[in-house]
């Protein structure tokens, strides 16, 4: 074994999980070892090192180059386009444009107008920014405003010089990440080209594929993400946290917005906790926004559905935990057994996933496996990455248990994709004469098109507060 071997099992066994700058070093999925899609998640999993912002700037920089010299290419050709154009105005970014730009570039600037063209064969993809300023090192700037004083007119020499049968560019009318050429910047373009417009062909597929797919260096680094947001949850979940009888879930929710700004992240949505308890209705999603916070108490059944965004990717993970009574030393059976239905229905949801299926084929048969248990299940999974309602294929939403339409339902399953394995199961609790809860999981997962695995584990025990030594 050599040296770095024997650290990184050194470290794997100390934490489970790798440091970041390891895996970071180490750059490949199968070096991490992946959590296989049955594993336990880690009752008290330990805080991974975080990278300061030089750091993280230099590694979302290198991921960005190598995505952009691997993924673009395949995708052109896949799609039979020529030249792709995307344009963003600053502060009004196509989504799409946003996840391109240099670590140092927090908008783009001016009118920032990226083109690729794909020269045929060995040549590969030319990148080009008609922009006042070069996008780094990525796009070379291909207008001088000294010379030619129009940006616009700039863009049409430059199509006229490489004659494209098609451009593409990002419209879409099923996937809103995919759909950022505003009506504004498509009259100016269209002004611009002329008798070229023809050769416009609106095409979501390359917006999608390029946010959808993952790459080694990302996966690499992704399951230390999922330990991190498992971490903060774990702190929060907890007696150093929780005093029942005072603490709010408001606090809750603020106590994690708090502790994840302090660890220098982000969050792409504001968290949610939430008290399932006896003699009282399950829990509705429709109405979660307008839950105000309960005052937690001995014997509440606890939610969180919580995610943060660092290096530009994304977690969303939603657990639970039972806040003990006097004299208990675990959470009733029935409670216990609804988890259990919920991971019942993560395996069939799982089982489900293969290359070319579309999202409403998945659907229907995970839910044709979980009706065959008797188990009442909602299914409502989604993709995962540089947003965190990723683009691809839709798998269910918690209002529509049946096909979705448009492209969203059937766009197929691709491989080196990651995914947020978001569902619940609802059974009725013994314990609570009987009261129907719903157990609602989340755990975030990557398919490489054979297999799907958890990315640092799932929940299938309750957590329990205060701890049990």
């Amino acid at each position: 074994m050599t040296p770095l071997t024997i650290l990184t099992e050194k470290l794997r066994t100390l934490t489970g999980v790798l440091p970041l700058a390891v895996a970071l070093s180490l750059g490949t999925l199968s070096t991490l070892g992946s959590s296989p899609a049955h594993s336990q998640l880690i009752s008290d999993p330990v805080m991974p090192d975080i990278l300061d912002l030089e750091a993280r700037a230099a590694t979302v920089d290198r991921w960005l180059k190598e995505r952009l010299d691997t993924l673009v290419q395949p995708l052109m050709r896949k799609e039979g386009v020529d030249m792709w154009i995307l344009v963003a105005g600053e502060y009004d970014e196509d989504p799409v444009v946003k996840t391109m730009l240099p670590a140092t570039w927090l908008a783009a600037r001016r009118t920032t107008i990226m083109i690729f063209h794909d020269r045929g064969g060995n040549e590969g993809v030319e990148r080009l920014a008609v922009a006042r300023y070069p996008v780094a090192d990525l796009f070379p700037s291909a207008w001088n405003p000294e010379e030619q004083g129009d940006q616009w007119e700039r863009v049409a020499e430059v199509i006229r010089e490489r004659n494209p049968a098609t451009i593409a560019i990002n419209t879409s009318e099923d996937y809103p990440l995919a759909d950022g050429l505003s009506a504004g910047m498509r009259r100016k373009l269209e002004r611009a080209l002329g008798p070229l417009t023809e050769k416009l062909v609106e095409n979501h597929n390359l917006a999608v594929g390029w946010l959808e797919t993952r790459t080694e260096a990302e996966m690499a680094a992704y399951p230390t993400l999922v330990r991190i947001a498992h971490s903060i949850i774990a702190q929060m979940f907890s007696e150093a946290t929780i005093t029942p009888g005072i603490t709010t879930t408001e606090d809750l929710r603020w106590h994690l917005r708090q502790h994840v700004s302090d660890l220098g992240l982000g969050t792409w949505f504001h968290p949610s906790v939430h008290v399932q308890r006896a003699s009282q209705s399950a829990f509705s999603i429709a109405n979660m926004s307008l839950d105000e916070g309960d005052i937690i108490m001995p014997g509440d059944f606890l939610h969180v559905d919580f995610g943060i965004t660092y290096l530009r990717l994304n977690t969303d993970t939603q657990q639970h935990a039972y806040v003990l009574r006097p004299g208990e030393t675990e959470a009733p059976k029935g409670l216990r057994d609804g988890l259990a239905a919920a991971n019942k229905v993560q395996d069939a949801l799982l089982a489900s996933f293969k290359t070319g299926r579309s999202g409403n084929e998945m659907l229907a048969a995970a839910r044709k496996a979980i009706e065959a248990q008797g188990i009442k299940g909602t299914i409502y999974t989604h993709p995962l990455g540089l947003h965190g309602h990723g683009a691809g294929p839709t798998i269910g939403m918690w209002d529509n248990q049946g096909p979705m339409p448009g492209a969203r339902g059937t766009y197929a399953l691709r491989p080196n994709t990651a995914w947020s394995i978001e569902l619940n199961a609802e059974a009725a609790v013994p314990e609570w004469d009987g009261q129907l809860v719903r157990f609602m999981t989340e755990e975030d997962a990557f398919f490489d098109g054979k297999t799907v695995r958890y990315l640092d584990g799932r929940q299938t025990e309750i957590t329990l507060i205060p701890r049990q030594k």
